[in-house]
């Protein structure tokens, strides 16, 4: 260590203030659950699997907390259990109640999150959900001891949607995808359009098997369905809701019409991108490529957001217990430092986190939203999402 870096620790501890020498530290212990699962298969070689998205990013974040917490001598324990593909989250929730955990890190699905949150060890634990986009997690099936970490489904929607008004690309050709979460991409996409008074001129199925651009002939069999697929009403812009990436990254360049590709494809709305830069991203970039040996992901961001609130907590209450620091991160003098340049809060009427929502090329950052010029009474950052007199959430 370099005499001015030694010089900066130094002053840091005396201005958290030193812990008293020899005592045993305050530990706090957060609980990282996910659910085995068959890694996706990227569409290019280019792109390496992946079977460690998210619990990276929280061991980053312990990494960081600990950084911070030798000065107050506290100490933070992550404790990361893998349900099997069948197994019951709820046994493991009760497993971790009994090691002590009350603050859970859950990279869990919808379902599988609302299992966890409704197990009887869950009721005095608080959850953050660093997975789950959807959006009725965040209204009628809302739950008092889960926040979201993760942009909904709607925020994500509108921050494209802001965008593209910005822009003046008002007609929208609508292509969905053929399961769950592209139905529900695009019922995000609609209200986003109705929201941002953008019209949805023509929407149409995917209803063609995916085919293999690794074979001879795939590319010739994609050029030959999407150019026919993609004629039609005259639009300004075509938007892609195909979560399961079955898709998506077919149609660009192949249209009809030379138009922009956005959505789950193309410009993406994201919470987090390699090619972020900004507001020292770089950093935290070239930290998570140390440990991991790749680009940090969404699902990693995410898990390293929820457990750095936990350490913001613990460094502005100088406690451990773990519901003086959920209390914490629900009050009103809680912000989460997260390389996007503002403190980030949680909604008190749903538990979201408020964020800036990325919109990523895939070797650019294009944009960040909340547009300039989207003005709201208490943050702008609630121009996306469900605002409070829109939520109907009724379980906090």
């Amino acid at each position: 260590m370099s005499r001015a870096s030694a010089l900066l620790t130094i002053a840091a501890a005396l201005l958290l203030g030193s812990p008293a020498w020899g005592a045993d530290p305050l530990v706090v212990r957060i609980g990282y659950l996910t659910r085995a699962e068959e890694p996706r298969i990227p569409q290019t070689f280019l792109e390496p699997v992946s079977e460690d998205e998210g619990v990276q990013g929280a061991r980053l974040a312990i990494v960081d907390n600990n950084t911070t917490g030798r000065f107050l001598n506290q100490r933070f324990d992550l404790v990361e259990v893998t349900v099997p593909e069948d197994g019951r989250v709820e046994d493991a929730v009760r497993d971790l109640a009994g090691q002590g955990v009350r603050l859970l890190v859950a990279d869990l699905k919808e379902d599988a999150l609302l299992a966890a949150a409704a197990a009887p060890e869950a009721a005095d634990m608080l959850i953050f959900n660093t997975r789950a986009p959807d959006d009725d997690l965040r209204n009628e099936r809302c739950r008092a001891n889960l926040l979201h970490v993760t942009p909904s489904r709607r925020m994500q929607a509108d921050a494209l949607a802001q965008y593209l008004a910005s822009r003046k690309w008002m007609n929208w050709l609508l292509v969905v995808g053929r399961t769950p979460q592209d139905a529900a991409y695009a019922d995000a996409i609609r209200a986003a359009a109705k929201r941002y008074r953008a019209k949805i001129v023509e929407e149409k199925r995917w209803t063609f098997e995916d085919a293999n651009r690794r074979v001879d002939t795939g590319h010739v069999t994609v050029q030959s369905e999407i150019l026919t697929f993609t004629q039609g009403t005259e639009h300004d812009v075509l938007v892609v809701a195909d979560e399961a990436d079955g898709f998506g990254e077919y149609l660009l360049y192949q249209t009809w019409l030379p138009r922009p590709v956005v959505g789950t494809h193309g410009l993406v709305p994201t919470a987090w991108s390699r090619v972020h830069e900004q507001w020292g991203a770089t950093q935290i970039h070239s930290r998570f490529e140390r440990q991991a040996g790749r680009w940090m992901r969404p699902r990693d961001y995410t898990a390293w957001m929820a457990i750095r609130a936990v350490g913001e907590a613990a460094t502005r209450t100088k406690a451990a217990d773990p519901a003086a620091l959920a209390a914490f991160v629900r009050g009103p003098d809680f912000t989460l430092p997260a390389f996007k340049g503002q403190g980030l809060t949680f909604r008190d009427w749903d538990g979201q986190l408020r964020q800036p929502v990325l919109l990523a090329g895939p070797r650019v950052l294009v944009s960040v939203s909340p547009q300039p010029g989207y003005l709201h009474q208490f943050s702008e950052l609630d121009t996306l999402g469900d605002d409070r007199p829109e939520s109907r959430c009724r379980n906090r």
